[in-house]
């Protein structure tokens, strides 16, 4: 049997080495601290900016963009790391010309489930079998039948998801989740 021997000191030195680089990773001066004159510090350089959403076709150009139920926007920090602790489940908001294929999305789904609505149509195959009219391949569709159905759409790079019931149809465009489960609801957190 043979074996491998590393001396102690090696170890001790790569131990060393990694402590140098983190220690001198580390200073004394914060982002938003002047550097220099004249120059900007480097919080203003590394801050994103927001994005900026021009009007879509059929938008006009006064109006603001509509925030969807799922924008998040606190008016103050959270106390209690409510918000923060479930940020996982807050889907990414559309931006630019996905925004305005979410908006698109949202219109034909809304239009072709509204005769379902009429008629009182809530089979979740229903729905199912219109969405798939549409050329979404991946349609799922649920609920009882007798109220309503729901129905989550995965047409990447964006989800549509919404509800068909007596009082309304209603969907909704996204870009998925912050974890990576794509369009469906994550089922944990940290």
């Amino acid at each position: 049997m043979t074996m491998i021997r590393t001396s102690g000191g090696r170890l001790g030195m790569l131990s060393m080495a990694v402590l140098a680089l983190l220690v001198a990773g580390c200073g004394t001066e914060r982002p938003g601290d002047d550097v220099a004159a004249g120059r900007p510090s480097r919080s203003a350089a590394a801050t994103p900016s927001a994005p900026v959403d021009l009007p879509c076709p059929g938008e006009s150009p006064t109006s603001a963009p509509p925030k969807t139920a799922h924008t998040a926007s606190p008016t103050a920090p959270p106390t209690d790391h409510y918000a923060e602790n479930h940020g996982f489940r807050v889907p990414i908001p559309l931006h630019g010309r996905n925004r305005c294929q979410g908006l698109a999305a949202v219109a034909r789904v809304e239009h072709a489930l509204e005769p379902l609505r009429r008629r009182g149509d809530f089979h979740p195959e229903s729905t199912r079998r219109a969405l798939i009219g549409l050329g979404y391949r991946n349609v799922q569709s649920y609920g009882d039948g007798a109220t309503g159905a729901g129905f989550l759409i995965d047409a990447d790079p964006l989800c549509v998801e919404g509800t068909i019931t007596r009082d309304a149809t209603r969907a909704d465009a996204f870009g998925g989740y912050p974890d990576g489960t794509d369009c469906q609801p994550p089922s944990g957190g940290h």
